[in-house]
C-alpha cells in the first residue's frame, strides 16, 4: 500500500457558453500539484498565490471533504498554481485530486464516475452546489458532458485556448444567485442549438463551430456585467482571430477558442483591452489538456 502520492490536477473550464453544469473541459496550464501522505488525522496545508484566504479546516475545505467522506486520515498538501476564485476550478481540482490519489493509495477501486461523485462533494464547500463541470474534467481530462450519473468524455485535438483571468473577484455562488429561476422557451432553444453543436465541434475538433457555438442567451448576459470590460475583451479578441469567447465557469476568466498559432497574439488583445478597463491580468496561452495523473 502506498504511503505517499504526489498528483498533477489541472485547471479546468466549465460551460463553455450554453453548457451550464453539463460542459466542462481540462487545461494544459495552469494546474496544482497535490501530495498526499499517510498521517494520524486529516490535516491541510496550502502553499502558493492567494493561499491564506482558503481554508484549511478539512470541513470546509474541498480537499479536507472528501479525504472525510473517505474517512482517511491523511496529510494534503496543496501547491496552488490555479487562480483563486477565477472561474478555471480552483476548488474542484484539490477535490478531484484527492478522490484520484486516495483511491489509488488505498487500492479502493472506486469507477471514474464514482471518483466523479465523491469529488463533486467536496466542490459543494465552495459553490453550494455539488456540480461536477469542473471536477470531472478535472479527473477525466478533454472535454466532459456530465448529465445524470452518465459522463461522456471526447478528447478533440490542437484546440488553441486562451484564459485571460483579470484582477477581479466573483463569488461562485453570487454568479449563480444572481441567475434567473425560468427562460424563455425561445432563450432555452437557442441554447440548445449551441450545445448541441459544441458537442459536434468536439468530437470533429472544428475549431470554428467550436468557436460559434460559445454563443448562449441568459447565462452569460446576466454574469457578463461582474467583468470589467466584457465586451471591449470579447471584441478584441474575436478580431485577432478567436472564432468565440465567453467566460469560463462563473468567471471573471474569459477563454477564447482559437487556432494554435492564434494563441499569442490573441492572449495580447485580451490582456490590453483588461489593462484598458484599470484590471492587471494573468494570461494562459494553452489547449485542452489531460485529467489528473500521478507524478510520483
Amino acid at each position: 500500500m502506498i504511503d505517499h502520492l504526489k498528483v498533477r490536477v489541472p485547471a479546468t473550464s466549465a460551460n463553455l457558453g450554453a453548457g451550464f453544469d453539463v460542459f466542462g473541459i481540462a487545461l494544459g496550464t495552469p494546474a496544482d500539484i497535490i501530495e498526499v501522505e499517510k498521517s494520524d488525522r486529516i490535516e491541510i496545508i496550502i502553499k502558493g498565490k492567494h493561499s491564506d484566504f482558503i481554508p484549511t479546516d478539512p470541513r470546509r475545505n474541498t480537499a479536507g471533504i472528501v479525504a472525510s467522506i473517505l474517512d482517511k486520515a491523511v496529510r494534503i498538501t496543496i501547491n496552488r498554481n490555479i487562480p483563486l476564485s477565477s472561474g478555471l476550478g480552483s476548488s474542484a481540482a484539490p477535490a478531484a485530486g484527492v478522490a484520484f490519489a486516495l483511491n489509488e493509495m488505498y487500492d479502493l477501486g472506486l469507477s471514474i464516475e464514482e471518483l466523479v461523485e465523491l469529488a463533486a462533494k467536496g466542490e459543494k464547500a465552495a459553490s453550494g452546489v455539488a456540480h461536477a463541470d469542473n471536477v470531472a474534467p478535472a479527473l477525466c481530462g478533454g472535454f466532459v458532458i456530465v448529465h445524470k450519473k452518465r459522463l461522456i468524455t471526447l478528447n478533440p485535438e490542437n484546440i488553441g485556448i486562451v484564459a485571460v483571468h483579470p484582477d477581479i473577484f466573483v463569488s461562485t455562488r453570487t454568479a449563480r444567485a444572481i441567475l434567473p429561476r425560468r427562460v424563455s422557451l425561445e432563450d432555452m432553444s437557442f441554447n440548445i442549438g449551441s450545445a448541441a453543436t459544441m458537442a459536434v465541434g468536439m468530437m470533429r475538433s472544428d475549431i470554428e463551430l467550436i468557436g460559434e457555438s460559445f454563443e448562449n442567451r441568459v447565462i452569460e448576459e446576466t454574469r457578463e456585467r461582474l467583468i470589467w470590460g466584457y465586451s471591449q475583451v470579447k471584441k478584441r479578441a474575436l478580431g485577432a482571430g478567436a472564432t468565440g469567447v465567453t467566460i469560463s465557469g462563473s468567471g471573471p476568466t474569459m477563454i477564447s477558442v482559437c487556432r494554435m498559432e492564434y494563441r499569442e497574439k490573441i492572449a495580447e488583445a485580451m490582456k490590453e483591452a483588461f489593462i484598458e478597463n484599470g484590471k492587471k491580468t494573468d494570461v494562459f496561452m494553452t489547449t485542452i489538456g489531460r485529467g489528473a495523473e500521478k507524478l510520483e
